[in-house]
């Protein structure tokens, strides 16, 4: 086997509505061989991978994939289920699988799997790949060091305990979250101007020099102590001496530890005498240079949360310990305890595996035991001087008992400071009781507080901790900005761009995607083709955007998905016979599903054409809560009125008039002649996509007065929409420049230009050389129909020879009864536009389509009319 291909699908995808690794694999030798032809084979896979046996049927039947093996089932598809059950045995289950056969290439197929960890899938799939070619050729395979390679990757990308709770909190929301990279444990939660930033549990919101103070725990206590609340008195030394003799001064037990560590390391509680005191400074020393002695406070060890002002939770934690049965070891029963499967290294895991270092040694010393000693049966043994789980405590939820004088002072501690979120330690006897009844002290005040122990404690009830720094950080905000996606065949960019100037005519600031660039505030940030997911992900993730405007391309849906879960509005504008052949998109039913991915991501409206049966036909398709809005050129379409008869929304032309449509209510919105777009009415397609773009507006909640206004205002021209409609004087002669590519675009820029002078009609044509065949000559056909005299040009070859197109497209206008007179062949595109121009007389119009950009146009020009080059240059 080999494969030929592979892309991630990161979003809603023409597969699935989830992300999805697409692979094309050539079965080579193993094509047209089943697994039950292969001596050997399903006892060898079921063998290496016991758990396929359980895998479910597409019809629910557990154990069907083994059925299927059995009954004899294609190699692309074992290839398929292995990848998913890989993921699952490496610890990112993955259940949604397709495999297809790609049409006229024999024993080539796309694979579609779906994947947690895009660092895994990939692997996984090679692996899959690896083994059933070499079960499939009879020969043996290793597969548990390759599976073991798998759950590495699985643990070195995976998300930290804490940070996934509050990532699943903000799932719950619905509020979208985002990975900034698959090596960094640093997610956005929402998007443009509503978006945060989240690491564990440090925020966006977290204030560096809140996490600087609570970092110097000398200074948090003085802090602490001004605003009024208990802390133990205590001093920072640096050398042993000094500890000891700062020990001395308190007469009393002393705790040490670094002055600005973290997660309990090098802390010893408890020290009594200078010998302890000694050894403390040492193991302290090994996590900082500055040590702080203080005030032992005698009492159990609480954490208490607080997020967005309010406490959260709270927990008493217990230091890791063991309890005897009479029989085993302190390190046998260590050895048990971490055998615990919610026991895991670090933080992966609800609790943490118990050390036995000398820490831990000399805790058991001071309690008359070492490693080797067998504890009576009930009788527990101390194993850490702090309670943190992550040096192997655990945690009992107490946040029912906590009063409200402690709540108060725990909130008044974290606003000291300055942190959002913050983990408050307490120490005192009983957290039932006021702190000031029992001379309890706040011990410490922590940034990016670990929240398993609130979220899975020992015992007592869990507290959705997550869901608390999603409140504090959020608020009642889903983090979500209005998004408009639009897509179809023709006519996206303007549609686009009329939607962009009308959001940005009322006050707010716009992030729009189109063929031309990225655009925040009208202001281009990017230039280039940018409809698919990255340019998306630009706009959404750009913090100053207020409302998403997206135009969103057949490629960028099928080379990576969609960039957002779901967004309020999508558009589907038309669909018409355009990149056929390409990415298994061979009718335009097909090419119907890819442009259907964004009519199904729509939460809030779908927009489609009424006139459209393959838009229309979406409709059926869309999420239940979703509102269908038609657009419609004819006001009698049958469609359309059986959708107002209905009580639905819509926006059609009548009598020249863009009319919107709510219930029972029609109003004008605004009269074609006076949108410059239109061009008097001439321009069809361009009232099409104003109606869209009006019913788009419509239904994210504009006025009727700002969608008038903002389509009675924008221009289309070589500066705001280049290669759309652009119209030049040349000396009399009348020049659009279009990106016209596809039979349905020449159709309708032919029917604008013959309405514009009485004159003949000169057309500049080409196509993409990776067109099929019949694509290129149906182009030719409606050229042929429609221009008086035709030039044909290359465009981009494509993998086709030089001049290849132009022929086809040639021979489609001949078939139409053009004669050799009016058809003129003409292979570079500067001497096409000035034949065409030498065939024009003033009065007359000439289209250039399919150009890459007006400089071709002006560069064309300037060879022997450089006056009018530098005229049409001062227009873009």
């Amino acid at each position: 086997m080999q494969i030929l291909e592979q892309r991630f699908l990161r979003g809603p995808n023409v597969h699935a509505d989830s992300p999805c690794l697409l692979s094309v694999i050539d079965l080579q030798e193993l094509y047209g061989i089943s697994s039950k032809d292969i001596p050997g084979f399903n006892e060898a896979l079921l063998n290496a991978l016991p758990s396929l046996a359980g895998q479910l049927l597409p019809i629910g039947q557990r154990g069907g994939f083994a059925q299927r093996l059995r009954e004899g089932t294609y190699l692309g598809r074992v290839v398929e289920q292995v990848t998913l059950d890989l993921q699952t045995q490496a610890g990112a289950p993955a259940s949604y699988g397709r495999t297809r056969p790609v049409a006229g290439r024999p024993g080539v197929f796309r694979i579609v799997c779906a994947y947690q960890s895009e660092k895994l899938v990939q692997p996984a799939f090679q692996l899959a790949v690896d083994l059933v070619t070499s079960l499939g050729n009879e020969e043996e395979f290793d597969l548990a060091p390759r599976l073991e390679e798998l759950r590495d990757i699985v643990a070195r990308h995976a998300i930290g305990t804490s940070t996934a709770a509050v990532l699943a909190a903000a799932h719950e929301r619905g509020i979208p979250t985002q990975r900034i990279t698959e090596d960094a444990n640093l997610f956005l939660l929402g998007w443009g101007a509503k978006q945060k930033r989240l690491q564990a549990t440090t925020t966006g919101d977290t204030s560096f020099i809140a996490v600087k103070i609570a970092s110097d725990k000398q200074l948090t206590k003085t802090l602490l102590k001004e605003a009024g609340v208990p802390v133990p008195e205590g001093s920072v030394v640096t050398s042993v001496d000094e500890a000891q003799r700062a020990a001395a001064r308190m007469k009393a037990p002393v705790t040490l530890k670094p002055l600005d560590g973290n997660q309990g390391k090098g802390v010893t509680v408890d020290c009594r005498d200078a010998e302890q005191v000694a050894r403390a400074f040492d193991f302290a020393r090994q996590y900082g240079r500055r040590i702080i002695v203080e005030r032992f406070v005698e009492g159990r060890d609480y954490r208490v949360l607080v997020a967005g002002g309010k406490v959260a939770a709270a927990s008493y934690r217990r230091p890791a310990h063991v309890v005897g049965d009479g029989e085993s070891t302190i390190r046998e029963l260590v050895e048990r305890e971490n055998e615990n499967p919610a026991r895991g290294a670090g933080h992966t895991n609800i609790l943490t595996k118990i050390s036995l270092d000398d820490h831990a040694a000399d805790m058991l010393r001071k309690q008359g035991h070492d490693f080797d000693s067998v504890l009576p049966a009930g009788v527990p043994a101390e194993l850490r001087g702090n309670a943190n789980l992550s040096t192997g405590g655990t945690a009992e939820d107490v946040t029912d008992l906590l009063p409200e004088s402690t709540r108060l002072l725990c909130v008044r501690a974290a606003a000291k400071i300055g942190l959002d979120v913050a983990g408050i330690d307490i120490v005192c006897r009983d957290i039932a009781m006021p702190l000031d009844a029992q001379r309890g002290a706040v011990i410490e005040v922590n940034a990016a507080p670990g929240i398993r122990m609130h979220q899975y404690p020992s015992s007592g009830e869990p507290r959705d901790a997550g869901d608390a720094i999603v409140q504090g950080l959020m608020g009642d905000s889903d983090g979500r900005i209005p998004t408009v996606a639009i897509t179809g065949t023709n006519g996206k960019t303007t549609t686009t761009l009329l939607v962009g100037h009308t959001v940005r005519m009322a006050g707010k600031v716009a992030g729009v995607t189109t063929t031309e660039g990225v655009f925040i505030d009208g202001k281009q940030v990017t230039k280039g083709d940018c409809t698919g997911y990255w340019s998306a992900r630009t706009v959404l993730g750009s913090p100053d955007v207020e409302f998403a405007v997206l135009e969103t391309a057949r490629g960028g849906i099928l080379k990576r998905g969609l960039a957002f879960d779901r967004c309020d509005v999508g558009v589907v504008l038309n669909i018409a016979a355009d990149h056929l052949g390409l990415d298994g998109v061979d009718t335009v039913e097909d090419l119907a599903q890819v442009k259907a991915v964004v009519a199904t991501s729509a939460s809030k409206a779908v927009v489609l054409n009424a006139e459209d049966p393959l838009c229309v036909a979406m409709g059926r398709r869309a999420k239940p809560e979703a509102e269908i809005v038609y657009f419609s050129m004819d006001a009698e379409n049958p469609v359309f009125l059986q959708h107002l008869e209905d009580g639905g929304r819509g926006v059609y032309l009548q009598d020249n008039a863009v009319v919107v449509a709510d219930g029972n209510l029609h109003q004008e919105l605004v009269r074609v002649e006076s949108m410059p777009v239109a061009f008097g009415g001439r321009a069809r397609f361009n009232i099409a996509n104003s109606l869209a773009a009006a019913a788009a507006l419509m239904a994210s909640g504009f006025t009727n007065l700002q969608i008038a206004t903002g389509l009675s205002t924008f221009v289309s021209n070589g500066r705001t929409n280049p290669l759309r409609t652009n119209m030049f004087d040349i000396r009399g002669v009348t020049v659009i420049v279009d990106y016209a590519h596809n039979p349905a675009a020449y159709k309708a820029m032919a029917e604008m230009a013959r309405a514009l002078l009485p004159g003949q009609l000169v057309g500049v044509v080409t196509a993409p050389g990776d067109r099929r065949d019949e694509d290129l000559r149906d182009v030719g056909r409606v050229c042929g129909e429609r221009f008086d005299e035709l030039v044909v040009y290359e465009s981009q070859s494509r993998g086709r020879a030089v001049g290849e197109a132009v022929d086809l497209i040639l021979d489609g206008a001949e078939e139409t009864g053009g004669i050799s007179d009016t058809l003129h062949r003409v292979i570079e595109v500067g001497e096409a536009i000035r034949h065409g121009l030498s065939l024009c007389r003033p009065g007359d119009v000439m289209v250039f389509a399919c150009g890459s950009s007006l400089q071709v146009f002006v560069d064309a020009l300037r060879v022997n009319d450089p006056e009018s080059a530098d005229l049409v240059a001062s227009q873009v």
